[in-house]
């Protein structure tokens, strides 16, 4: 049961386990789940479903294989972190060819119980624990290369030591408040570059940090005020350095905004002239609930996803009453992803398509996720409300409230997550497309280069582990300007893709090009192989 300052004693004296050897068992309960997960999906070929992973892998992997390697090669849209994570890992040639390198375990469900425990006793934080660990679409996550399980973590110890932060000012211990200034403050940086939605949570968070230190008087002491100025510019550092970044290297800060690859450059060429680009499009209160229904979708049964989010609110003001301050920062952060995407969809370019509504189809559900640690967290408020008033109802609401986390997500895994859908929609023509162009990449003699834009279906060279040294693509800069202009002399062989920026190029420069072979898929765009005339020694090698 919930208590206001649970107490532990060491387990080398005979008592309790300890809070940190309690956090030790449930990680590993953790890691064993995924474990599981991730030798399912290796299994069944699954860990590469997402257009996405198959991106984020080729990013972390051009960083050294390409002919321009080194940093340059993060891009500008999506943030470095989760491709800086996969570098270890991806480059070896077949972790990054079945997706294994994107497998990094997550450690969010280990946060959410740490967390649970600040207010309740163990039996209740595990109930938490399992809402998040035993949820079907997070577990599949956790083994993609996808960002949002580490966003997640991210959030999570956020709210961890955010929380540790207030107590020790309120306990004015102020050696633990530096120490958990300092944690929040490494934590909230990987949040900045991991998701853009951690920009917001660093700025909700460091709110809250300013508010307790200037009410408190904490920053009067030099020792503090030198750690809260520290890592105030250390914050602060993290959004500029990707903004420098941007402007160093595309001669814009806000490329990712709206640069030829940011969200509004995509809408703005998939969207049909005088049609609405999407539901919720410049309308905040459909994005706010098509944002919504996508989270209860990933969270629970359809037909109970009221009910969750009934449960969620109700213990969140049940919290904020009963501790007031200390579930404030948990409160904020948990629920900063709906204010964050309803502005998103809303107005960022960012759509969200459902199955059950308009327009009955999959684009970023996954964002849902997001309120997972929500949906986890405070329904607990609500069970231990109601254990205080029917105190000798424990056992009951315990048993059912475990019963009821593990049926619900029985009936998750049963009827496929909503995560796995997108994913197996995201793939149904990508892949069989983008095999079908590897049996044609595979013949190419060994020494031959290949132009092709490589921001679509890299998933073909990833397949074969054709070497992206042996590329030209939009990633190279100068050289790519310059090989649109002569793609014959640029390359041996050329891969030209239906309203890509080589096929307009093949079509401005057609000379010394001659067609091997034509490959088109439902649902993709036709594909063409040239051969360069140029240099007629290299020739296809069937059967190689």
């Amino acid at each position: 049961m919930p208590n206001k300052t649970p107490t532990h004693r060491s387990s080398r004296s005979g008592g309790v386990p300890t809070l940190g050897e309690e956090t030790k068992l449930v990680s590993t309960v953790a890691v064993l789940l995924t474990a599981a997960s991730l030798a399912f999906c290796a299994r069944h070929g699954y860990l590469l479903l997402y257009g996405d992973a198959v991106a984020h892998l080729h990013i972390a992997r051009r960083i050294f294989d390409s002919r321009n390697p080194g940093f340059s090669q993060l891009g500008s849209v999506w943030l470095p972190l989760p491709h800086l994570l996969l570098l270890p890992f991806v480059q070896r040639a077949d972790w990054w060819q079945n997706g294994l390198a994107g497998a990094i375990p997550s450690m969010a469900c280990a946060g959410i119980y740490r967390l649970a425990r600040r207010w309740m006793r163990p039996l209740l934080a595990l109930l938490v624990f399992a809402a998040l660990a035993l949820n079907p679409g997070l577990l599949y996550m956790s083994v993609t290369a996808m960002t949002e399980p580490l966003f997640l973590a991210l959030m999570i110890w956020s709210a961890v030591h955010l929380t540790a932060f207030e107590s020790a000012l309120r306990e004015t211990d102020a050696p633990a408040a530096r120490s958990a200034l300092i944690k929040l403050t490494l934590v909230l940086i990987a949040a900045v570059f991991t998701r853009y939605d951690g920009w917001i949570l660093g700025t909700l968070a460091w709110m809250a940090v300013a508010y307790w230190t200037l009410r408190r008087g904490w920053w009067k002491e030099s020792a503090n005020a030198g750690v809260f100025v520290v890592c105030t510019l250390g914050l602060l550092a993290a959004p500029l350095t990707w903004l420098g970044y941007n402007w160093r290297m595309y001669g814009d800060p806000l490329d990712f905004l709206r640069g030829p690859y940011s969200a509004a450059a995509i809408a703005m060429r998939t969207t049909k002239p005088g049609s609405l680009p999407y539901p919720g499009w410049h309308h905040l209160s459909w994005a706010f609930l098509y944002y919504v229904k996508s989270a209860k979708m990933g969270a629970a049964p359809l037909r109970c996803g009221r009910w969750l989010v009934l449960m969620a609110a109700s213990g969140t003001a049940y919290a904020l009453v009963r501790y007031r301050s200390r579930a404030v920062p948990a409160a904020m952060l948990f629920w900063m992803p709906i204010p964050f995407y309803a502005y998103s969809v809303a107005y960022g370019s960012v759509p969200i398509f459902l199955p059950v509504w308009f327009p009955n189809s999959y684009y970023n559900t996954r964002y849902g996720m997001e309120l997972l640690p929500a949906f986890a967290l405070f329904p607990a408020f609500a069970v231990f409300a109601a254990i205080r008033k029917r105190p000798q109802w424990t056992r009951p609401i315990l048993g059912f409230a475990f019963v009821l986390i593990i049926a619900s997500n029985a009936f998750l895994l049963h009827a496929t997550p909503l995560v796995f859908q997108e994913a197996k929609a995201n793939a149904a023509t990508r892949i069989p497309f983008e095999q079908a162009l590897a049996t044609k990449l595979i013949v190419l003699p060994p020494q031959a280069t290949l132009l092709m834009y490589t921001s679509a279906h890299i998933g073909a060279l990833q397949q074969i582990g054709f070497p992206l040294r042996r590329t030209i693509n939009e990633g190279d800069y100068d050289q790519w300007r310059q090989a649109l202009e002569d793609p014959a002399a640029a390359a041996d062989f050329i891969v030209a893709m239906d309203g890509d920026p080589v096929a307009e190029a093949v079509g401005k420069h057609p000379q010394d090009l001659e067609l091997m072979f034509v490959i088109c898929s439902t649902g993709q765009p036709c594909a063409r192989l040239y051969r360069s005339t140029v240099d007629a020694r290299l020739a296809v090698t069937p059967g190689r």
